[in-house]
């Protein structure tokens, strides 16, 4: 009987893990991750490898499992995902988020992007290699995280700071959104991941003189804090190139001929399709209001207003953005953390750098792979707290006319069953070689 292959498995288990409801609601109150972190230790435990399944509170279950390399002196890859997803409003979608379709080639579900397609792809090429008595060349620790869609407080970050030596001997780590192609001036190029950008969720919270609505009152609250979030949500920040960003668009004016102007930067960014909003949220610091709570009815007129802001930080610059926030919100209006995270940039070279690039051109000879920094954030931000270094190198072939990452968080997300199995061939190349 002829054995299973990875390209065999990755479509079903990818609509597996998305048919488990794991919605983060981001205040802990979602159904969790436990039924699909049970369901991914079984495919790896059946496989012949011990896992460590673990929970931060009742529910947010992560997991650990080593694969021993030829060489223990070799620093282990740490090779990761996350196994919870954002909500999704079923009524907004043509199919069912949850029932994970197969239909026109694609796999449809709340995850096919972000990130139970890359998950699969690692479960496959981890069983694969097992199955197959494949041993990799240095120590492979696979780690399915909890909570990465709420800052990874119940499941990266808790797993680092109470669990670290399921990480012992890791130098380096790779994860999502990276490895990915798109079409710039002709040239199918692959985006590496080697920056991304600092997590700043800052509360305003403004103070005023309660009363009647009725009244006179020109100390009200909810109208201090309007004017802040005014001025900061349409605060134009300058452009600034990181080394990262630069690099990327070096290589985009070489690929196209079109130079970048920082005073019309759109000139470029059309040049590069579908993933300009992803590349040009990187140009810049971002503070976008999301979120305002005031008052309990019509005539009373609250004493404090709040305002949630997502500030997205260039490397070595969340201090000055808190700073320049702070004063645009203006008296009366205190300026604090919900949550924060480091930014991470790291070199486009080395021999992890080069075996992604021979693992891609294996599958693609002569593509082009350029870096570029993630508006986002991973759990690789964990990671670096134990001097892990980490990349997004979720390896996909697209088609040009799929709006990729108009995916992340989107309505009707879905990815070609074709471009996992590239991933699969893409990554089980890079593990068995590395």
């Amino acid at each position: 009987m002829e054995q299973l292959k990875a390209e065999d498995e990755v479509v079903g288990i990818c609509q597996e893990l998305i048919r488990f409801d794991t919605s983060n609601y981001g205040d802990n109150t979602g159904p969790g991750e436990r039924k699909a972190a049970e369901y991914t230790a079984a495919l790896i435990e059946e496989a012949g490898l011990e896992t460590t399944l673990f929970e931060s509170e009742p529910g947010r279950t992560s997991l650990v499992a080593r694969m021993a390399g030829k060489d223990p002196s070799k620093g282990a890859l740490v090779v990761h995902g996350h196994l919870d997803v954002v909500p999704a409003q079923k009524e907004d979608w043509s199919v069912d988020p949850f029932a994970a379709e197969l239909k026109d080639g694609l796999i449809w579900g709340r995850g096919a992007v972000d990130m139970k397609d890359m998950d699969a792809m690692i479960l496959s090429v981890l069983r694969s290699m097992a199955r197959e008595g494949r041993t990799p060349e240095r120590d492979l620790i696979f780690a399915f995280f909890a909570d990465e869609e709420a800052g990874g407080t119940y499941g990266s970050h808790w797993a680092v700071d109470n669990k670290p030596e399921l990480f012992e001997g890791a130098t380096e780590a790779i994860s999502e959104v990276g490895g990915y192609s798109t079409e710039i001036g002709g040239q199918r190029t692959y985006l590496l991941q080697t920056a991304e950008k600092g997590l700043s969720w800052l509360r305003l919270l403004a103070h005023g003189r309660a009363g009647h609505g009725s009244q006179i009152n020109t100390d009200n609250a909810v109208t201090r804090l309007a004017g802040a979030v005014t001025r900061i949500g349409e605060y134009k920040w300058p452009v600034e190139l990181t080394k990262t960003t630069r690099q990327f668009l070096d290589g985009v004016t070489e690929l196209t001929g079109v130079e970048f102007d920082p005073d019309n930067p759109d000139e470029l960014l059309k040049e590069l399709g579908t993933v300009a909003r992803f590349v040009g949220a990187t140009l810049q610091n971002t503070t976008n209001p999301t979120v305002l709570r005031s008052g309990y009815k019509h005539n009373v007129i609250p004493g404090t207003a709040e305002a949630l802001i997502d500030a997205r930080t260039l490397p070595g610059q969340q201090e000055k953005v808190l700073e320049i926030v702070r004063e645009l919100a203006g008296a009366g209006v205190e300026v604090s953390y919900a949550h924060r995270d480091v930014d991470l940039e790291v070199p486009f070279s080395g021999n992890l750098i080069d075996s992604m690039i021979d693992a891609l051109h294996s599958e693609d000879p002569g593509a082009k792979v350029l870096p570029y920094t993630l508006s986002g954030g991973t759990d690789n931000k964990a990671l670096s707290k134990l001097g892990i270094t980490g990349y997004g190198f979720a390896p996909l072939q697209l088609p040009n006319d799929l709006d990729f990452t108009g995916m992340f968080h989107g309505v009707d997300e879905r990815v070609p069953a074709d471009s996992l199995k590239f991933g699969v061939r893409v990554l089980d190349r890079l593990l068995s070689s590395y």
